[in-house]
């Protein structure tokens, strides 16, 4: 906590705040995908995994970014060990007028309620050794998985406002969300805001269309900081994402790390940004500990994955990227 407040210790803390579960976790814990989406206790057991089978320094949960749109009534593939959820469709048109529940309904409603409870627990069991980390789905995201992203960014051209009527609409829920994780007890919301990246929106549209919205739904949120996740090559829009109000930015390794950290210049603590594929995936417990270790030499405040991690990451090399930070 002290290093997303900018404060430095001997080293940077190493920790998963994106997705953190691997296939070497579930065997090591008995607890496995999907059923661990769904039930309280082993969203909690498999959630401290990161920390209490390979020593990383937080815990956290859940483990996809489908939780809010099943809540909110769309279909869901579950999954298996080795695979998160994924949607089954986009059942809402961009000219359809957003009939979403109320706010408090959502909380009390499906794996929204279920995450809740998973953090309070998490806080209770492990809050006094590590932070307690929850994830959730930004709003240009969470919109995209009603309509259908290719539409939303279809419509900046073709008709802008509807895009904000969607984002609006999504953006209560994803504020009282929000909020409601950080009274539940954890210590970092990390908000993922993958369709907001330069892949599909220009530095302009990212202030239109995610930025104006995060002001609201991300960075005013109390009792807990706050972490904005984008992926790609967030580089051009740093500055953007600083402009938000969010004191603490994880990024991909898309990003050279020596550029990200010369460019926010210490306005926003920087997590990141080890490639989830390169080398956690593909490369070796060498390869880990060097990307690990120019991450720390490039002034990172908090050591991690630059994204979501694969269940198929071998158990050496994110004990490398520990080592690379711990020693």
């Amino acid at each position: 906590m002290d290093a997303l407040k900018g404060k430095q210790h001997d080293r940077p803390p190493v920790a998963v705040f994106t997705q953190s579960a691997t296939i070497g976790q579930m065997n090591a814990l008995g607890v496995s995908w999907p059923e661990a989406h769904y039930d309280v206790d082993k969203m909690v057991t498999l959630g401290a995994g990161q920390a209490k089978v390979f020593g990383f320094e937080a815990v956290r949960a859940p483990f996809c970014l489908t939780a809010e749109a099943e809540s909110l009534g769309l279909t869901v593939d579950k999954g298996r060990p080795d695979r998160t959820p994924m949607l089954k469709g986009h059942p809402f048109a961009m000219e359809d007028t957003p009939a979403l529940m109320d706010v408090a309904t959502f909380l009390k409603t499906g794996r929204a309620a279920v995450v809740q409870k998973a953090i309070t627990k998490m806080k209770a069991q492990y809050g006094a050794e590590y932070p307690v980390i929850a994830g959730n789905t930004g709003p240009f995201t969470l919109a995209g998985h009603l309509v259908g992203t290719e539409n939303l960014v279809l419509y900046i051209m073709v008709d802008p406002s509807l895009v904000h009527v969607w984002v609006k609409a999504v953006n209560e829920i994803c504020t009282g969300y929000t909020q409601a994780l950080a009274d539940a007890g954890a210590d970092i919301v990390q908000m993922s805001e993958p369709s907001a990246s330069t892949d599909l929106l220009s530095p302009d549209m990212f202030d239109e269309y995610a930025g104006t919205y995060l002001k609201t739904c991300l960075a005013p949120v109390k009792k807990a900081t706050g972490v904005l996740h984008i992926c790609g090559n967030t580089t051009p829009i740093l500055n953007n994402m600083i402009a938000t109000g969010c004191k603490a930015l994880s990024i991909e390794e898309k990003v050279v790390p020596e550029e990200a950290v010369r460019i926010v210049n210490k306005r926003a603590a920087l997590v990141g940004n080890i490639g989830v594929v390169n080398p956690l995936l593909q490369g070796t417990p060498a390869d880990v500990l060097a990307h690990g270790k120019r991450c720390v030499a490039a002034g990172f405040d908090v050591v991690a994955p630059g994204c979501g991690l694969s269940a198929l990451i071998k158990d050496e090399n994110l004990a490398a990227l520990v080592k690379a930070v711990k020693g």
